[in-house]
């Protein structure tokens, strides 16, 4: 006790203060004080760290969002998942139907660009007859061209038939697809296709006979044609309700013409809930597949109409003796899916500044039965607004 007091009494030096302290605390405790200390700061600087990493996400999906004043919550949550769907919407667990198998061979001719594709034959093909059984045929052709489609024979009542037919192409490989659809005959009514393969040549080994079966895949619905593509920008100002549409050039066309050229010119039209609304059209481009145009065009869209408004943007060929012919189109609005909706979102979340993409057009038979178009907009005369008006005030 005695040396305690003496230990803390006043006239103790701050050397023999310290000396006591250590000789009271055992050296384990000091150690651990300080590592204790030192997980704190670990701690905290981790925080820290976590805390920047949130803002900046919360701020990249801030930045994706549309942030454009006047769009409800549900369209905008609606573009968002439709353009990037969440992962619950992801179907992995699909089963799909099986279609049976095709083997085939394909081989390329460098010096006569001669493309050959040999039909083998066949295993497991599914049934489509009543009697379990199919008539099957193949049918093969290249894309992008499709100037030539050849048949094998029908082998009737088989699921494992064997061809053994060879069929000669003139094409390059570059940006080509050889399609082979495996069909089952019937004499009265329409030819039900089995299955298809689709190979992108570009990937075949050009010094080498490929062989190999392959599992027949479902049908595309439509025919995967390479009708070019056309470079708009798209610029809508909400406060004024007004759309900007330039149409600014257009390449790789479809030949049209007898002489292997075109007279292309652009529809821009606008449609309100299924219905043709407004529309206007850029000069002619005289004898080009790659026209430039440089020509915009203003609606009148507002908040409200612009959620239920699409943006159909379709090329045509001018004829002067005939009917104008169609030469591909395309859709962007409410009702768009993939790279269409991607640009339109980009459009709505950067209000006041102009959005500009390349996109391909599409057979319009495709565009046409997305749309799914009703009858236009009935627009009063000025006879019947007139006629109303005086009604009204009588």
């Amino acid at each position: 006790m005695f040396r305690t007091k003496e230990a803390f009494s006043p006239q103790t030096t701050q050397l023999d203060y310290f000396s006591i302290l250590h000789s009271a605390v055992p050296r384990w405790a000091i150690y651990a004080i300080f590592g204790m200390g030192g997980l704190i700061i670990l701690l905290c600087c981790l925080c820290i760290c976590i805390k920047c990493c949130c803002k900046r996400k919360k701020r990249q999906e801030k930045d994706q969002q549309i942030l454009l004043k006047g769009l409800d919550g549900k369209t905008a949550t609606a573009l968002v998942r439709r353009v990037q769907p969440d992962m619950e919407d992801v179907d992995y667990g699909s089963v799909k139907q099986y279609r049976g198998k095709l083997l085939y061979s394909l081989e390329y001719n460098v010096t006569l660009s001669e493309l050959t594709v040999g039909i083998k034959q066949a295993g497991s093909l599914k049934a489509m007859d009543l009697g379990r059984s199919s008539d099957p045929y193949v049918k093969v052709y290249i894309l992008p061209d499709k100037a030539k489609i050849f048949e094998t024979k029908v082998f009737k009542n088989t699921l494992n038939p064997f061809f053994n037919e060879q069929f000669t192409f003139q094409s390059t490989l570059q940006k080509s697809t050889a399609v082979m659809k495996v069909f089952d005959f019937n004499r009265f009514t329409k030819h039900e296709i089995i299955g298809e393969l689709r190979v992108q040549l570009c990937n075949i080994d050009q010094n080498h006979v490929i062989e190999e079966w392959q599992d027949l895949a479902k049908p595309a619905k439509f025919e995967e044609e390479n009708l070019g593509e056309i470079c708009f920008s798209l610029c809508y100002v909400p406060t004024s309700s007004k759309l900007t549409v330039a149409i600014l050039e257009a390449k790789d066309l479809k030949s049209m013409d007898l002489g292997g050229s075109s007279d292309p010119y652009v529809k821009v039209q606008l449609t309100l809930d299924k219905r043709k609304w407004k529309k206007r059209t850029t000069s002619i481009k005289k004898k080009s597949l790659n026209p430039y145009f440089n020509e915009s065009f203003t609606f009148d869209v507002s908040l409200d109409q612009i959620q239920r408004v699409n943006l159909v943007i379709s090329v045509w060929d001018h004829d002067a003796m005939s009917r104008n012919d169609s030469m591909g189109k395309l859709f962007l609005g409410c009702d768009s899916t993939g790279n269409q909706l991607r640009h339109w979102a980009d459009m709505l979340s950067n209000p006041r500044r102009p959005v500009a993409q390349w996109h391909s057009l599409l057979l319009a038979e495709q565009v046409n039965a997305s749309l799914g178009l009703k009858k236009k907009i009935p627009v009063p005369s000025k006879f019947k607004e007139n006629k109303l008006l005086k009604k009204h005030f009588k």
